[in-house]
Protein backbone atom coordinates (compact mmCIF):
# COMPACT_ATOMS: atom_id res chain seq x y z
CA UNK A 1 0.00 0.00 0.00
CA UNK A 2 1.42 3.43 -0.99
CA UNK A 3 2.30 5.99 1.67
CA UNK A 4 -0.31 8.46 0.46
CA UNK A 5 -3.07 5.85 0.47
CA UNK A 6 -1.98 4.58 3.87
CA UNK A 7 -2.26 8.07 5.32
CA UNK A 8 -5.94 8.23 4.34
CA UNK A 9 -6.63 5.37 6.77
CA UNK A 10 -4.78 6.92 9.69
CA UNK A 11 -6.44 9.25 12.23
CA UNK A 12 -5.91 12.91 11.40
CA UNK A 13 -4.27 13.51 14.77
CA UNK A 14 -1.46 11.25 13.53
CA UNK A 15 -1.20 12.41 9.91
CA UNK A 16 -1.13 16.06 11.03
CA UNK A 17 2.15 15.39 12.85
CA UNK A 18 3.82 13.07 10.38
CA UNK A 19 4.79 13.14 6.75
CA UNK A 20 6.44 16.10 4.98
CA UNK A 21 7.18 19.01 7.29
CA UNK A 22 5.28 21.46 5.07
CA UNK A 23 2.14 19.38 5.55
CA UNK A 24 2.22 19.25 9.35
CA UNK A 25 -0.05 21.28 11.57
CA UNK A 26 -1.21 21.42 15.17
CA UNK A 27 -4.81 21.21 16.38
CA UNK A 28 -4.74 24.91 17.24
CA UNK A 29 -3.81 25.70 13.61
CA UNK A 30 -7.19 24.45 12.41
CA UNK A 31 -9.63 27.37 12.23
CA UNK A 32 -13.33 27.07 12.95
CA UNK A 33 -15.48 27.05 9.82
CA UNK A 34 -16.20 30.35 8.16
CA UNK A 35 -19.10 32.32 9.66
CA UNK A 36 -21.82 33.39 7.18
CA UNK A 37 -23.04 36.99 7.34
CA UNK A 38 -26.53 37.73 8.65
CA UNK A 39 -27.95 39.02 5.35
CA UNK A 40 -30.39 37.74 2.74
CA UNK A 41 -27.63 37.28 0.15
CA UNK A 42 -24.49 35.69 1.58
CA UNK A 43 -21.43 35.56 -0.70
CA UNK A 44 -18.15 33.72 -0.13
CA UNK A 45 -15.19 34.72 -2.34
CA UNK A 46 -12.03 32.60 -2.33
CA UNK A 47 -9.68 30.93 -1.89
CA UNK A 48 -6.84 32.95 -3.48
CA UNK A 49 -7.26 36.68 -2.74
CA UNK A 50 -4.49 37.55 -5.23
CA UNK A 51 -3.35 41.16 -4.66
CA UNK A 52 -6.15 41.45 -2.10
CA UNK A 53 -8.73 41.48 -4.86
CA UNK A 54 -10.92 38.72 -3.44
CA UNK A 55 -11.44 40.86 -0.36
CA UNK A 56 -11.94 44.00 -2.43
CA UNK A 57 -14.62 42.34 -4.55
CA UNK A 58 -16.32 41.09 -1.38
CA UNK A 59 -16.44 44.65 -0.05
CA UNK A 60 -17.73 45.88 -3.41
CA UNK A 61 -20.55 43.31 -3.33
CA UNK A 62 -21.59 44.61 0.08
CA UNK A 63 -22.50 47.93 -1.51
CA UNK A 64 -25.60 46.19 -2.81
CA UNK A 65 -28.62 46.20 -0.47
CA UNK A 66 -29.08 42.97 1.43
CA UNK A 67 -25.68 41.53 0.47
CA UNK A 68 -23.07 40.35 2.95
CA UNK A 69 -19.76 38.90 1.81
CA UNK A 70 -16.77 37.05 3.22
CA UNK A 71 -13.35 36.76 1.60
CA UNK A 72 -11.27 33.61 2.10
CA UNK A 73 -7.58 32.81 1.68
CA UNK A 74 -5.98 29.38 1.68
CA UNK A 75 -2.27 29.74 2.39
CA UNK A 76 -0.39 32.99 2.93
CA UNK A 77 -0.52 34.71 -0.50
CA UNK A 78 3.24 34.47 -0.86
CA UNK A 79 3.78 36.27 2.42
CA UNK A 80 2.18 39.49 1.18
CA UNK A 81 -0.16 40.88 3.80
CA UNK A 82 -3.45 41.72 2.10
CA UNK A 83 -6.73 42.14 4.00
CA UNK A 84 -8.93 39.05 4.11
CA UNK A 85 -11.80 37.92 6.34
CA UNK A 86 -11.00 34.22 6.74
CA UNK A 87 -7.65 32.41 6.54
CA UNK A 88 -6.77 28.74 6.61
CA UNK A 89 -3.13 27.59 6.68
CA UNK A 90 -2.07 25.74 3.55
CA UNK A 91 -1.14 22.59 5.50
CA UNK A 92 -4.65 22.45 6.98
CA UNK A 93 -6.33 23.27 3.68
CA UNK A 94 -4.37 20.59 1.83
CA UNK A 95 -4.37 17.81 4.42
CA UNK A 96 -7.20 18.20 6.93
CA UNK A 97 -10.29 16.40 5.73
CA UNK A 98 -11.96 17.27 9.04
CA UNK A 99 -11.52 21.00 8.40
CA UNK A 100 -12.62 20.60 4.78
CA UNK A 101 -15.82 18.75 5.66
CA UNK A 102 -16.75 21.25 8.39
CA UNK A 103 -16.03 24.15 6.03
CA UNK A 104 -18.01 22.54 3.21
CA UNK A 105 -21.02 21.84 5.43
CA UNK A 106 -21.03 25.39 6.77
CA UNK A 107 -20.76 26.95 3.32
CA UNK A 108 -23.42 24.65 1.89
CA UNK A 109 -25.92 25.53 4.61
CA UNK A 110 -24.95 29.13 5.32
CA UNK A 111 -24.10 30.86 2.05
CA UNK A 112 -26.31 31.60 -0.95
CA UNK A 113 -23.51 32.36 -3.43
CA UNK A 114 -19.89 31.23 -3.84
CA UNK A 115 -17.37 32.86 -6.15
CA UNK A 116 -14.50 30.46 -6.83
CA UNK A 117 -11.20 32.15 -7.68
CA UNK A 118 -8.64 30.79 -10.14
CA UNK A 119 -10.46 27.46 -10.56
CA UNK A 120 -9.18 26.54 -7.08
CA UNK A 121 -10.69 24.18 -4.54
CA UNK A 122 -12.67 25.76 -1.72
CA UNK A 123 -12.56 22.74 0.59
CA UNK A 124 -9.14 21.17 0.02
CA UNK A 125 -8.77 17.62 1.28
CA UNK A 126 -12.53 17.14 1.72
CA UNK A 127 -12.93 16.95 -2.05
CA UNK A 128 -9.36 16.02 -3.01
CA UNK A 129 -9.27 19.56 -4.47
CA UNK A 130 -11.65 18.59 -7.30
CA UNK A 131 -13.46 21.83 -8.10
CA UNK A 132 -16.20 20.32 -10.26
CA UNK A 133 -17.09 17.93 -7.44
CA UNK A 134 -17.41 20.84 -5.03
CA UNK A 135 -19.61 22.78 -7.43
CA UNK A 136 -21.94 19.81 -7.87
CA UNK A 137 -22.19 19.38 -4.09
CA UNK A 138 -22.94 23.06 -3.49
CA UNK A 139 -25.49 23.29 -6.26
CA UNK A 140 -27.35 20.33 -4.82
CA UNK A 141 -27.86 22.52 -1.74
CA UNK A 142 -29.10 25.53 -3.69
CA UNK A 143 -25.86 27.56 -3.73
CA UNK A 144 -25.28 29.76 -6.78
CA UNK A 145 -21.76 29.41 -8.26
CA UNK A 146 -19.60 31.94 -10.09
CA UNK A 147 -16.07 31.45 -11.40
CA UNK A 148 -13.53 34.26 -11.15
CA UNK A 149 -10.29 34.11 -13.18
CA UNK A 150 -7.20 36.24 -12.60
CA UNK A 151 -4.82 35.58 -15.51
CA UNK A 152 -2.39 32.69 -15.67
CA UNK A 153 -5.15 30.37 -14.50
CA UNK A 154 -6.80 30.49 -17.95
CA UNK A 155 -4.43 32.49 -20.19
CA UNK A 156 -3.35 30.18 -23.02
CA UNK A 157 0.35 30.74 -23.80
CA UNK A 158 0.06 29.49 -27.38
CA UNK A 159 -2.68 32.01 -28.18
CA UNK A 160 -0.87 34.86 -26.47
CA UNK A 161 2.43 34.14 -28.19
CA UNK A 162 0.72 34.52 -31.56
CA UNK A 163 -0.99 37.75 -30.52
CA UNK A 164 1.90 39.80 -29.16
CA UNK A 165 5.52 40.04 -30.24
CA UNK A 166 6.47 40.89 -26.64
CA UNK A 167 4.65 37.90 -25.18
CA UNK A 168 6.51 36.30 -22.26
CA UNK A 169 5.70 32.93 -23.80
CA UNK A 170 7.91 33.53 -26.85
CA UNK A 171 11.48 32.27 -26.60
CA UNK A 172 10.74 31.11 -23.06
CA UNK A 173 11.79 27.86 -21.37
CA UNK A 174 9.75 25.09 -22.95
CA UNK A 175 8.96 23.32 -19.69
CA UNK A 176 7.63 26.52 -18.11
CA UNK A 177 5.39 27.31 -21.07
CA UNK A 178 4.20 23.70 -21.26
CA UNK A 179 3.20 23.72 -17.59
CA UNK A 180 1.24 26.95 -17.98
CA UNK A 181 -0.40 25.69 -21.18
CA UNK A 182 -1.45 22.44 -19.53
CA UNK A 183 -2.77 24.25 -16.47
CA UNK A 184 -4.77 26.79 -18.47
CA UNK A 185 -6.19 24.11 -20.78
CA UNK A 186 -7.21 21.98 -17.80
CA UNK A 187 -8.86 24.94 -16.10
CA UNK A 188 -10.70 25.84 -19.28
CA UNK A 189 -12.11 22.31 -19.35
CA UNK A 190 -13.23 22.67 -15.74
CA UNK A 191 -15.00 25.92 -16.63
CA UNK A 192 -16.72 24.15 -19.51
CA UNK A 193 -17.85 21.36 -17.21
CA UNK A 194 -19.03 23.64 -14.43
CA UNK A 195 -20.89 25.94 -16.87
CA UNK A 196 -21.19 28.76 -14.33
CA UNK A 197 -20.92 32.51 -15.00
CA UNK A 198 -17.27 33.43 -15.53
CA UNK A 199 -15.81 36.78 -14.49
CA UNK A 200 -12.32 37.95 -15.45
CA UNK A 201 -10.23 40.59 -13.72
CA UNK A 202 -8.73 42.18 -16.84
CA UNK A 203 -10.29 42.69 -20.29
CA UNK A 204 -7.62 40.90 -22.31
CA UNK A 205 -8.75 37.63 -20.72
CA UNK A 206 -11.99 37.91 -22.67
CA UNK A 207 -10.00 36.59 -25.63
CA UNK A 208 -9.16 33.46 -23.64
CA UNK A 209 -12.70 33.01 -22.37
CA UNK A 210 -15.30 34.35 -24.82
CA UNK A 211 -18.59 34.91 -23.05
CA UNK A 212 -16.93 35.88 -19.77
CA UNK A 213 -17.61 39.25 -18.15
CA UNK A 214 -15.07 41.82 -17.07
CA UNK A 215 -15.13 42.40 -13.30
CA UNK A 216 -13.00 45.52 -12.75
CA UNK A 217 -10.20 45.45 -10.21
CA UNK A 218 -11.07 47.36 -7.03
CA UNK A 219 -8.90 49.73 -4.99
CA UNK A 220 -9.68 52.28 -2.30
CA UNK A 221 -8.98 55.63 -4.00
CA UNK A 222 -8.60 57.43 -0.67
CA UNK A 223 -5.85 55.06 0.44
CA UNK A 224 -3.73 55.94 -2.59
CA UNK A 225 -4.66 59.61 -3.01
CA UNK A 226 -1.63 61.89 -3.08
CA UNK A 227 -1.69 65.62 -3.78
CA UNK A 228 2.07 66.05 -4.23
CA UNK A 229 3.15 67.43 -7.58
CA UNK A 230 4.98 65.13 -9.97
CA UNK A 231 7.88 65.85 -12.31
CA UNK A 232 9.33 68.59 -10.15
CA UNK A 233 12.86 67.44 -10.93
CA UNK A 234 14.53 67.03 -14.30
CA UNK A 235 15.42 63.50 -13.16
CA UNK A 236 12.06 61.76 -12.61
CA UNK A 237 11.74 58.90 -10.17
CA UNK A 238 10.67 55.79 -12.09
CA UNK A 239 9.29 52.90 -10.02
CA UNK A 240 8.85 49.27 -11.08
CA UNK A 241 7.33 46.71 -8.69
CA UNK A 242 6.81 43.47 -10.63
CA UNK A 243 5.00 40.71 -8.76
CA UNK A 244 6.16 38.24 -11.41
CA UNK A 245 9.13 39.65 -13.38
CA UNK A 246 9.01 36.95 -16.05
CA UNK A 247 5.45 37.62 -17.14
CA UNK A 248 5.69 41.38 -16.56
CA UNK A 249 8.54 41.71 -19.07
CA UNK A 250 11.01 43.07 -16.52
CA UNK A 251 14.00 41.56 -18.34
CA UNK A 252 12.93 43.33 -21.53
CA UNK A 253 12.89 46.80 -20.02
CA UNK A 254 15.39 46.75 -17.19
CA UNK A 255 18.50 47.19 -19.38
CA UNK A 256 16.84 50.30 -20.83
CA UNK A 257 15.89 51.93 -17.55
CA UNK A 258 19.13 50.91 -15.87
CA UNK A 259 21.12 52.62 -18.64
CA UNK A 260 19.01 55.74 -18.24
CA UNK A 261 19.54 55.58 -14.49
CA UNK A 262 23.29 55.24 -14.88
CA UNK A 263 23.35 58.30 -17.14
CA UNK A 264 21.27 60.18 -14.51
CA UNK A 265 18.38 60.73 -16.94
CA UNK A 266 16.03 59.01 -14.48
CA UNK A 267 16.13 57.71 -10.93
CA UNK A 268 15.11 54.08 -11.38
CA UNK A 269 13.86 52.13 -8.37
CA UNK A 270 12.85 48.48 -8.51
CA UNK A 271 10.72 47.24 -5.63
CA UNK A 272 10.62 43.55 -4.73
CA UNK A 273 8.04 41.94 -2.44
CA UNK A 274 7.22 44.99 -0.37
CA UNK A 275 4.16 44.61 1.91
CA UNK A 276 1.06 46.27 0.52
CA UNK A 277 0.81 48.71 3.42
CA UNK A 278 4.16 50.27 2.42
CA UNK A 279 3.31 50.83 -1.24
CA UNK A 280 1.41 54.16 -0.94
CA UNK A 281 4.50 55.81 0.52
CA UNK A 282 6.67 54.45 -2.30
CA UNK A 283 4.22 55.70 -4.94
CA UNK A 284 4.25 59.09 -3.24
CA UNK A 285 7.98 59.34 -3.97
CA UNK A 286 7.59 58.34 -7.64
CA UNK A 287 6.74 60.29 -10.77
CA UNK A 288 6.34 57.32 -13.10
CA UNK A 289 5.20 53.78 -12.36
CA UNK A 290 6.10 51.06 -14.85
CA UNK A 291 3.70 48.14 -14.78
CA UNK A 292 4.13 45.41 -17.42
CA UNK A 293 5.44 45.26 -20.98
CA UNK A 294 4.63 41.74 -22.13
CA UNK A 295 0.98 40.88 -21.47
CA UNK A 296 -0.90 43.75 -23.12
CA UNK A 297 -3.08 44.63 -20.13
CA UNK A 298 -3.24 46.83 -17.07
CA UNK A 299 -3.87 45.52 -13.59
CA UNK A 300 -3.58 46.45 -9.92
CA UNK A 301 -0.25 48.28 -10.17
CA UNK A 302 -1.49 50.67 -12.85
CA UNK A 303 -4.77 51.24 -11.01
CA UNK A 304 -2.95 52.10 -7.80
CA UNK A 305 -0.55 54.37 -9.69
CA UNK A 306 -3.44 56.22 -11.35
CA UNK A 307 -5.23 56.57 -8.01
CA UNK A 308 -2.05 58.14 -6.61
CA UNK A 309 -1.87 60.63 -9.49
CA UNK A 310 1.30 59.09 -10.85
CA UNK A 311 2.07 58.47 -14.54
CA UNK A 312 1.24 54.82 -15.22
CA UNK A 313 3.15 53.32 -18.14
CA UNK A 314 2.41 49.89 -19.61
CA UNK A 315 1.98 47.95 -22.84
CA UNK A 316 -1.80 47.76 -23.28
CA UNK A 317 -3.48 46.14 -26.27
CA UNK A 318 -5.98 48.14 -28.30
CA UNK A 319 -8.56 45.46 -27.50
CA UNK A 320 -8.25 46.34 -23.80
CA UNK A 321 -8.46 50.09 -24.40
CA UNK A 322 -11.45 49.62 -26.70
CA UNK A 323 -13.28 47.44 -24.18
CA UNK A 324 -12.71 49.95 -21.39
CA UNK A 325 -13.97 52.78 -23.60
CA UNK A 326 -17.03 50.85 -24.78
CA UNK A 327 -17.89 49.72 -21.24
CA UNK A 328 -17.25 52.94 -19.33
CA UNK A 329 -17.19 55.73 -21.92
CA UNK A 330 -13.74 56.74 -20.66
CA UNK A 331 -10.28 56.63 -22.16
CA UNK A 332 -7.74 54.63 -20.20
CA UNK A 333 -5.09 57.11 -18.94
CA UNK A 334 -2.23 54.60 -19.02
CA UNK A 335 0.66 55.73 -21.22
CA UNK A 336 1.46 53.17 -23.90
CA UNK A 337 5.02 51.83 -24.22
CA UNK A 338 6.68 48.64 -25.38
CA UNK A 339 10.25 47.54 -24.77
CA UNK A 340 11.04 49.09 -28.17
CA UNK A 341 9.53 52.49 -27.32
CA UNK A 342 10.06 52.82 -23.56
CA UNK A 343 13.23 54.92 -23.81
CA UNK A 344 11.49 57.30 -26.19
CA UNK A 345 8.45 57.53 -23.92
CA UNK A 346 10.53 58.27 -20.83
CA UNK A 347 12.48 60.93 -22.73
CA UNK A 348 9.18 62.45 -23.82
CA UNK A 349 7.96 62.53 -20.22
CA UNK A 350 11.11 64.40 -19.27
CA UNK A 351 10.75 66.90 -22.11
CA UNK A 352 6.98 67.52 -21.80
CA UNK A 353 6.20 67.50 -18.07
CA UNK A 354 3.08 69.65 -18.39
CA UNK A 355 1.48 67.23 -20.85
CA UNK A 356 2.16 64.22 -18.66
CA UNK A 357 1.00 65.98 -15.51
CA UNK A 358 -2.34 66.38 -17.27
CA UNK A 359 -2.38 62.67 -18.13
CA UNK A 360 -1.61 61.78 -14.51
CA UNK A 361 -4.32 64.15 -13.26
CA UNK A 362 -6.93 62.13 -15.16
CA UNK A 363 -5.97 59.01 -13.22
CA UNK A 364 -7.78 59.57 -9.91
CA UNK A 365 -11.09 60.40 -11.62
CA UNK A 366 -10.78 57.34 -13.85
CA UNK A 367 -10.16 55.10 -10.83
CA UNK A 368 -13.14 56.52 -8.95
CA UNK A 369 -15.36 55.92 -11.98
CA UNK A 370 -14.14 52.43 -12.89
CA UNK A 371 -12.18 50.86 -10.03
CA UNK A 372 -13.60 52.10 -6.71
CA UNK A 373 -15.95 49.10 -6.43
CA UNK A 374 -19.26 50.59 -7.58
CA UNK A 375 -18.94 49.40 -11.18
CA UNK A 376 -17.79 45.99 -9.94
CA UNK A 377 -20.86 45.80 -7.68
CA UNK A 378 -23.07 46.55 -10.68
CA UNK A 379 -21.37 43.78 -12.65
CA UNK A 380 -21.93 41.32 -9.80
CA UNK A 381 -25.54 42.29 -9.11
CA UNK A 382 -27.26 40.02 -11.70
CA UNK A 383 -25.29 37.04 -10.36
CA UNK A 384 -26.04 37.89 -6.74
CA UNK A 385 -29.75 38.38 -7.42
CA UNK A 386 -30.00 35.00 -9.18
CA UNK A 387 -32.04 32.35 -7.39
CA UNK A 388 -31.62 28.56 -7.70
Amino acid sequence: MGKRLLRTYLPEVITARTGPETGRYRPRDVPAPVRPPATDVRLLVGPRNFAGQGDSWARAAERLPGVGAVSMLAGDNGGLDFPVDYRVPDAVYTNSRRWGVAQRDTVGSGFTHVMIEAVSSMFGAASDKVVAREVEWLRARGVQIGMLCHGTDIRLPDRHAQLDEWSPFRDAPTDWVSRLQARAAFNQRVLDRVAAPVFVSTPEMLLDRPGAQWLPIVVDPDRWADSSEILRDVRPVVLHAPTNPRVKGTALIEPIVQTMHDSEAIDYRRVIRVPSRQMPALYSEADVVLEQFALGMYSVTSVEAMAAGRIAVAHVHDQVRDHVRETTGLELPVVEATPATLREVLDDIRSRPDHYREVAQRGPAFVRAVHDGMLSAQVLEPFLRAQP
